[in-house]
């Protein structure tokens, strides 16, 4: 059967408790195709990408390969066939150099030893195949995102890998890596691997994709060949409606100062001063390139990384901010830009991780006042729209647009002056963005002034009255509404320009 698709679903469903994450859902794919499958947090594509990893098992349909049915009882099941996932949270050994990890778990042996000559010189070869001029002897964690994640291709590739699914292989990345990375991607098609692309960056789709198959809600919703692959058409099926207005964003008229910055040093960038000012009710983007200080500024202002001199004046009064406990005494929230390792307790329940800013305002005598818990959860789930069967379900077990919206949920719970966003739309489907969009446009309007940090120009060109844009840890310039457009913010960023901010 040389004519059947390399890889087939047919009627595959998964439930978990309380949660039906597939229903009958179908897909193919050819030889040296690349695939991409997309949709809204929650429609189904990381269940559907573990099950076709071996990481978890359908409760019915099946899978063929090469026109054969297949069972896929755990990763080497799928390793064996040739199926590889390339996780969006890497899964390198960071103090083990790169061929160690390109054969981590299938070290070749020689005389009952590791033969490292073996895994050096065939490392170099399967890294030369990608156009990476890299010492298999260099240790992982010196490498950049962007190189570890070529090094995570290298790895599927040395185990003859003919399936490679890779789910936002670029969340991380800078614009020139992942220029490099779709070079990677589209030579490996024409070698004949396929690829199955998940991404909620619309434009690498469009650019990379054969095919599109859409998922919504746990079923399939569509397909698109590659000649009607479009920005529209695939929202419309993602959404199942038009988003035409997908930035309702109405300027502000802007209130008394909320927040400044005067001659602040950051530890990421001691040497450079940083000058800006924040009022009530305006939503303000913080743009530039990776390594700009971005992230290093809000930590500073959030007391993570405490500023090495300066001052932080919140209205006309200079605060000192050695401590997050410091910031929120202040009024001042903080949503990290890795929600699973800074914004969330992924073990604990919804209920739990709501409450978890409050803690130490709603102890009754020291210890845990539960009423006050369960209202806080109560408030925050309908409110933000949280999708979840239970306040007590864990919240690892959510989607990556509902555990963003507990994170905001937990801050906005101490009705915070001056919120703080560091890529609050990263890895969350187009539905989940509006609705975070939304509910900036709410705080504002309450009052509420917002620094948000933002790599997508069009978050940046849509949401925000005024553009700071930082340069090398300086601020190299700041542009109203009426001067924003793409070509000014890169011409900042990249420190081709400098205007007095």
């Amino acid at each position: 059967m040389t004519d059947a698709p390399l890889l087939e679903v047919r009627k595959v469903a998964k439930h978990f408790p309380g949660v039906r994450a597939l229903r009958d859902v179908h897909l193919t794919l050819q030889r040296g195709e690349l695939l991409a499958v997309i949709g809204e947090n929650g429609a189904g594509k990381s269940t559907l990408m573990k099950i076709l990893a071996g990481v978890q098992t359908p409760n019915s349909g099946e899978i063929l390969f090469e026109g054969a049915p297949i069972e896929l009882p755990n990763v080497q099941a799928a390793q064996q066939l040739g199926i590889a996932l390339i996780h969006q949270e890497l899964n390198l050994a960071g103090n083990l150099d790169i061929g160690a990890n390109i054969y981590l778990g299938r070290e070749p042996r020689r005389f009952g030893f590791i033969d490292r000559d073996k895994i050096r010189t065939s490392s170099r070869r399967v890294l030369t195949s990608l156009g990476l001029d890299l010492d298999p002897d260099q240790r992982v964690d010196e490498l950049s995102i962007g190189l570890q994640q070529l090094v995570e291709i290298a790895k599927a590739l040395a185990s003859d890998a003919r399936v490679l699914i890779m789910d936002e292989p670029t969340s991380s990345l800078t614009q020139h890596e992942s220029s490099r990375l779709f070079k990677v991607i589209k030579d490996l098609c024409a070698r004949g691997v396929s690829v199955v692309y998940i991404s909620h960056r619309l434009s690498e789709v469009k650019e990379l994709a054969d095919r599109v198959t859409v998922l919504r809600d746990g079923e399939n919703a569509g397909e698109l060949a590659r000649d009607e692959i479009n920005h529209d058409a695939m929202v419309r099926l993602m959404v199942g409606r038009d988003l035409s207005q997908h930035y309702q964003h109405s300027p502000c008229i802007p209130g008394a100062i909320a927040l400044q910055a005067v001659a602040l040093r950051t530890p990421a960038h001691p040497s450079h001063e940083i000058h800006f000012t924040l009022h009530a009710g305006e939503i303000v983007a913080l743009a530039g390139l990776v390594g700009a200080g971005r992230t290093e500024l809000l930590q500073a202002l959030f007391g993570v990384a405490p500023a090495l001199g300066g001052e932080i004046r919140l209205g006309s009064q200079p605060v000192l901010l050695r401590s997050p406990i410091d910031a929120i005494r202040a009024g001042i929230a903080l949503v990290p830009e890795d929600r699973k390792a800074h914004g969330l307790i992924l073990e604990m329940a919804v209920r739990e991780n709501l409450s978890l800013a409050s803690l130490r305002r709603d102890q009754r005598h020291g210890f845990l006042n539960a009423d006050s818990e369960r209202r806080v959860s109560d408030e925050m789930i309908p409110r933000l729209s949280i999708k979840t069967p239970s306040p007590e379900q864990p919240a690892q077990l959510l989607s990556g647009g509902n555990q963003q919206k507990i994170v905001l949920g937990k801050w906005l719970a101490l009705q915070p002056r001056v919120l703080l966003l560091d890529e609050p739309t990263r890895g969350i489907d187009i539905g989940a963005k509006r609705e975070i969009y939304g509910l900036m446009e709410k705080l504002a309007a309450q009052g509420v002034a917002i620094l948000f940090v933002s790599s997508e120009m069009e978050e940046v060109l849509g949401m925000a009255d005024r553009v700071l844009v930082m340069h090398e840890g300086r601020i190299a310039g700041e542009l109203s509404k009426t001067q924003l457009n793409e070509e000014a913010v890169m011409q900042l960023a990249t420190g081709r320009k400098q205007i007095a901010a």
